[in-house]
C-alpha cells in the first residue's frame, strides 16, 4: 500500500509503509499529519491507520539494508559542467539574435521591431540562467538538481525529435528557393552544395537534439545517480512532493504564465480565437485569463488534485479547438502582419509554404494529441478532493 503524506501544505510521496513507519520514528513526520491512499474518500490523520503506529525501539525490526549503489559522484560532477556549458551557449544567442536582427535589417532597409524576437530572447535567457543554476547543483550532487535536469533531458530529447521531423520537411523546401541560376551579384548554389549543407544541418541537429539529451536522459535516469543524489542529500526538497511527471507539466504549465504576460507586449495582444483574431485590449486580457489558469493549473497539480488536472484538460482542449477553427480559415502569415512582423520576413515564410493555408491547424492538431496522452498518464498520480 502506497501512502501519500500532506505535511506543512505540501504532498510528499507516496511512500511505502515501511517508509512511512522509518519517517515516523525519526520524526520528519507525525501522527497528526494527514494521509491518503488509494480506495480512501478523503484525507484522514496517520493516527487512524492503526498498522503505522510508532513500534517501540526494543521491537523494532532491523533496518533493511539499502540496496547497493555506484557512486556518481565524478559523473554529476562532469555532467555538472558540461550543463553550465550549454547554459553559457544559450546566453551566448541573446546577443547573437540582437545582432542577427540589426545585420538583416541592412539589406533591406527595413528595421523588424525587436519584440518580434523578444520571446525567444526570453527563453534562451532563461534557459541560460535554469542551466548554469542546475549544473551548479548537479556538482553539489542535489537531489533537486538531478530531477529537474531529468525533466529537462527528456523534454530536450522530445523535442528534439519532433525538430528534427520537422526540418526533414522545412529544409528541403527553404534550399529549394535558392536560386538555381547565378547572376553576377548571386552566383548559383551548385547542387552538390546544397545536398552537403542538408546533409550537414541534418547531423547538427541530430547530435544536438537526438544523441546529446540521450545521453543526459540516460545518466540521470539511473538509479546509481539517484541513489548517490538522496546518499549526499538527504534532505526532502521540493521536488520530491509529487511525481517526476506531473512535476513536469507544473513547470510547463508555470512557465507559460510569463511567455503569456509577455505576448500583449511583444505581439500587440494578438491571439486566435474561435474563427477570427482577438487584438488590442480583448486580446491583452484574454491573455491574462489565460496566464492565471495556466498558474493555478499549476499549482493544484503540484499539490496533486485532480481538479487542476480537470481544468487544465478542458482549458487546453478549448483552446486547442479555438485555434484550429481560427487557422483553418486563415494563416499564420494574417497573424504576423497584425503583429507588425516586416513585410519582407513575412516573405522569407512564405517561401517555405508550412504556414501557408490550413497547415497550421492540422500542425496544432498533431502536436495536440501527444499532449492530451501525456495528461492522462499522469491522471494516476492525482486525488480527488
Amino acid at each position: 500500500m502506497n501512502i501519500t503524506i500532506h505535511k506543512n501544505g505540501q504532498q510528499l510521496g507516496p511512500f511505502t509503509e515501511s517508509q512511512v513507519g522509518e519517517m515516523l520514528k525519526s520524526g520528519q513526520i507525525a501522527l497528526e499529519d494527514l494521509a491518503w491512499t488509494e480506495g480512501m474518500e478523503e484525507w484522514k490523520p496517520l493516527s487512524s491507520f492503526e498498522h503505522l503506529q510508532p513500534i517501540p525501539s526494543q521491537a523494532s525490526p532491523p533496518t533493511p539494508l539499502p540496496l547497493p549503489y555506484k557512486d556518481r559522484s565524478v559523473g554529476l560532477t562532469i555532467f555538472g559542467i558540461l550543463t553550465i556549458l550549454l547554459g553559457c551557449l544559450a546566453g551566448l544567442f541573446v546577443p547573437l539574435m540582437l545582432f542577427g536582427q540589426m545585420a538583416s535589417s541592412k539589406p533591406t532597409g527595413t528595421s523588424a521591431p525587436i519584440s518580434t524576437i523578444l520571446p525567444v530572447m526570453f527563453i534562451y535567457g532563461i534557459l541560460a540562467v535554469a542551466l548554469i543554476w542546475l549544473g551548479i547543483g548537479s556538482i553539489m550532487a542535489r537531489r533537486w538538481a538531478r530531477a529537474l535536469l531529468l525533466i529537462f533531458s527528456w523534454c530536450w530529447l522530445i523535442m528534439g525529435v519532433f525538430d528534427v521531423v520537422f526540418m526533414a520537411f522545412i529544409l528541403p523546401k527553404t534550399l529549394a528557393n535558392l536560386p538555381s541560376s547565378g547572376t553576377t551579384n548571386h552566383p548559383a548554389v551548385p547542387a552538390a552544395m546544397m545536398t552537403g549543407i542538408m546533409v550537414g544541418m541534418f547531423l547538427v541537429f541530430g547530435v544536438t537534439f537526438v544523441i546529446l539529451p540521450a545521453i543526459w536522459t540516460s545518466f540521470y535516469s539511473s538509479r546509481h545517480v539517484k541513489a548517490t543524489c538522496e546518499a549526499r542529500d538527504p534532505v526532502i526538497r521540493w521536488t520530491d512532493g509529487c511525481p517526476l511527471p506531473v512535476l513536469a507539466i507544473c513547470l510547463w504549465l508555470a512557465f507559460s504564465v510569463p511567455m503569456m504576460l509577455i505576448a500583449p507586449l511583444v505581439g500587440h495582444g494578438v491571439i486566435p480565437f474561435f474563427g477570427m483574431f482577438l487584438t488590442g485590449v480583448p486580446g491583452t486580457l484574454f491573455c491574462l485569463v489565460v496566464a492565471a489558469i495556466w498558474g493555478y493549473s499549476a499549482w493544484s497539480m503540484y499539490r496533486l488534485e485532480q481538479r487542476g488536472w480537470w481544468l487544465t484538460l478542458i482549458a487546453f482542449c478549448v483552446f486547442m479547438v479555438s485555434g484550429i477553427l481560427t487557422f483553418a480559415h486563415h494563416d499564420m502569415l494574417e497573424m504576423y502582419r497584425l503583429m507588425g512582423y516586416p513585410e519582407v520576413q513575412i516573405e522569407q515564410i512564405q517561401k517555405t509554404g508550412l504556414l501557408v493555408g490550413n497547415h497550421m491547424a492540422w500542425l496544432m492538431a498533431f502536436f495536440a494529441l501527444p499532449f492530451l496522452g501525456y495528461l492522462l498518464f499522469i491522471k494516476k498520480y492525482l486525488v480527488r478532493k
